[in-house]
């Protein structure tokens, strides 16, 4: 029975000692009898049955207190013996979140019955305290009550929140034991927990033998797919679920979008986006924080961005799935921003906030942004989480200071296998092969075993200083540790041998390679032809390359390199008609220079600074400088066929030279200039940047495609080994 709330909110307001009083006034009251109440103007009877009306007062409590007051009355009364009464009492405390409060109560109850229990259970559940729900099911086991169906999936939820699969199984046996097995709330919840804890498999078992399946059924074995890495899978069981006429919810439709994001399959996730909208979900926040990611990951980064917009108050998956998004699609600058505008409104960041926001800032470069982003993070939670800072190394390594790497690396108290991997790739990417295998071996030293990715770094950075025989015996040591090489490891090889000059026996151990050779191998095996002039054999890589990815621009340009430094200038000319059948064109090259923490862009022959007249009279400076100081342009760099006039002047206009002479007219002198090129460097410039680092008395720090040129004094940290 309902009771006015006027009248509820005035019996509320009385405390137990008016109750009290009004009981001895009238000297008739017991458990059995019914109580007297007060309002403003006279005494009044209620002749109502004691459990209904308490419970509805229960129903009708708006605070805690209000609990708190019935709870004394019900023991006045008598009444706390009432199972209902307390399991009632017990569900709305937990409500309030107050769990300590719902744990007494329960204590308090001699002999609670198996309503009671699952009231107490869900409550620790509710409230993710999942190791207490299980250990209340071990108490409710060992004074014989049996659990019905709605105890069951409570627990199968706290088994998978742990995860604690060894209980689970056993609550999976006990659910035969008491004939549970044709209930499908609590089949569900078994393929849900097994779902969750990895077990896809089991899960789909308890699936295929339901005979009643609702869409909770379809909905858990969908999400279970879609979560332990199986997209292709999900998404068939989902096509099958349309079949059976089954209309979906929004759970089921955010476990295909995280398939679709999976596979990349931009074109069936807009299909799904058009079911949402059709339903009339467009709004639900979980369905538009998996189509933000969607279309984000597929690139479609503006779009992603609209949703992310139309989200008054986006939470942190939201603002993850935008940053990340911006990430991987080459949007690094506005990946910072937005994380910068997270951090300014004062949102709670999470580790995968902060691992997004590093990857970005490495992909802009700027040593500053990096400087920025570590200082950030040592005033934050994630100061010692080794996620993080193994982000942090990979960061420092790519914004071209591998010694602020070194630093992120040391001062990491306990370090995996991840974060050594990544400062022996920083070493590698720096040339620093002697460090990279130094720390190889402190690596193993500190009982850590190294992985796949520990050896494509060693590899990496042998192949990059040289070390022929010590990559060609850490090539030889994964069999020790178990790992099969992959296409990386067999392509870094041939690097290494290819770059040392040893062309012959690099080609046999493709030949000999136990998997078929891929596009990283031969492109290998180009790039070592082109440095070494060797056309016979890189013609015979490009045929493979061209077979294998015929709309690759780089491939191309390699063989092209390959003639034009051979001076073949009519296969140069063959190519590129070539080209131009297939549609390849050749990436604009362009550098990337950091002055006061802003990124400058230029590209060869730029005029469209507002400086550039100051910056080519600098250039003309710089040509007249290196000539008197003996040096002569590598003229097989250009790859047209120029008289020498024409060769020089182009050469001199590359996009490096042009970045390089803003970086001097507008710094101090002695101030470390840093550049970021798309390209690889060619050998012209590399030799004009050592002369120059000299004769300006400037280290000139260079990341091109491949590596990292430091150059100072007039040598270049390579050892022009690159």
């Amino acid at each position: 029975m309902a009771l006015n709330p006027c009248l509820i909110r005035k019996l509320l307001q009385l405390n137990s000692a008016t109750l009290l009083s009004s009981v001895k006034f009238r000297g008739q009251f017991s458990s059995s009898s019914l109580p007297l109440y007060f309002d403003d103007e006279n005494v009044f009877y209620h002749s109502l049955d004691p459990d209904s009306f308490y419970a509805s007062l229960i129903d009708n409590s708006t605070h805690n207190r209000h609990l708190n007051q019935i709870h004394v009355r019900l023991l006045v009364s008598g009444l706390h013996e009432s199972g209902f009464l307390i399991t009632k009492l017990v569900n709305k405390i937990s409500n309030f979140g107050e769990i300590d409060y719902a744990g007494k109560v329960f204590d308090e109850f001699l002999d609670p019955d198996v309503f009671l229990w699952n009231a107490i259970i869900r409550c620790y559940s509710r409230h993710n305290f999942f190791g207490d729900a299980l250990q209340l099911y071990s108490r409710m086991q060992v004074v014989w009550v049996s659990p019905d169906g709605y105890t069951l999936p409570l627990v199968l939820r706290a088994c998978s929140a742990l995860p604690s699969l060894d209980m689970g199984r056993r609550v999976h046996g006990q659910i035969f034991r008491h004939g549970f097995e044709a209930d499908v709330f609590v089949q569900n919840g078994l393929v849900a927990f097994y779902a969750k804890c990895g077990q896809i498999a089991r899960a789909r078992i308890v699936f295929d033998r339901l005979c009643d399946r609702t869409i909770v059924s379809w909905t858990s074995i969908t999400s279970g797919y879609a979560q332990n890495g199986q997209p292709m899978e999900a998404l068939r069981i989902f096509s099958k679920m349309r079949k059976m006429n089954v209309e979906p919810d929004w759970i089921a439709l955010v476990s295909v979008l995280r398939a679709y994001t999976d596979v990349e399959d931009l074109e069936q996730g807009k299909s799904v986006h058009g079911c949402v909208i059709k339903i009339g979900l467009e709004l639900e926040s979980d369905l538009l924080i998996s189509l933000t990611a969607m279309y984000a990951k597929c690139g479609q980064v503006t779009f992603a961005r609209t949703l992310f917009d139309q989200m008054k108050i986006p939470n942190v998956i939201m603002w993850n799935a935008m940053i990340s998004g911006y990430a991987k699609n080459g949007c690094a600058e506005e990946a910072v921003k937005l994380f910068q505008e997270m951090i300014s409104k004062n949102i709670r960041t999470d580790s995968i906030t902060v691992s997004s926001a590093i990857l970005a800032c490495a992909q802009v470069g700027s040593l500053e942004l990096a400087k920025w982003m570590d200082d950030y993070i040592g005033k934050s939670e994630y100061r010692n989480n080794v996620i993080v800072n193994t982000a942090l190394v990979d960061m420092f390594a790519k914004c071209g200071s591998v010694d602020l790497a070194c630093m992120v690396f040391d001062r990491t108290p306990d370090k995996d296998v991840v974060m050594w991997s990544a400062m022996i790739v920083g070493y590698g990417l720096h040339g620093r092969g002697k460090e990279a295998i130094d720390l190889y071996h402190a690596m193993k030293h500190s009982g850590v075993p190294p992985n796949d990715v520990t050896f494509v770094g060693l590899l990496t950075a042998c192949n990059h200083s040289g070390l022929v025989n010590e990559g060609w015996k850490l090539f030889h040591c994964m069999k020790d540790y178990g790992i099969e090489p992959r296409h990386q490891h067999y392509a870094c090889v041939v690097d290494l041998l290819g770059r040392a000059g040893y062309l012959n026996q690099a080609y046999d151990f493709i030949m000999n390679m136990p998997i078929e050779p891929g596009v990283s191998v031969w492109g290998a095996l180009l790039s070592a032809c082109k440095i070494h002039r060797y056309v016979e054999l890189g013609e015979y890589a490009a045929e493979h390359l061209f077979s294998l990815d015929p709309y690759n621009t780089g491939h191309y340009v390699l063989l092209s390199n390959l003639y034009a430094s051979a001076r073949l200038w009519n296969r140069v000319a063959k190519l590129r008609v070539l080209m131009r059948e297939k549609g390849v064109t050749k990436d604009l090259g362009y550098s990337l220079i950091e002055i006061n923490r802003k990124l400058q862009a230029f590209r060869v022959g730029d005029k469209s600074h507002p400086r550039s007249k100051e910056i080519l009279e600098e250039v003309e400076i710089l040509e007249r400088r290196l000539k008197e100081a003996g040096f002569v342009p590598h003229t097989e760099s250009v790859l047209h066929d120029l008289d020498n006039e024409e060769t020089e002047e182009t050469l001199c206009n590359h996009s490096e030279r042009i970045a390089i002479a803003y970086g001097l007219i507008s710094t101090a002198p002695g101030t470390t200039l840093r550049i970021t090129k798309n390209l690889r460097a060619c050998v012209n410039c590399h030799s004009a940047t050592k002369f120059i680092s000299k004769l300006v008395n400037r280290e000139i720090v260079v990341r091109d495609a491949n590596r990292f040129h430091h150059f100072k004094d007039g040598v270049c940290s390579c050892g022009d080994y690159w």
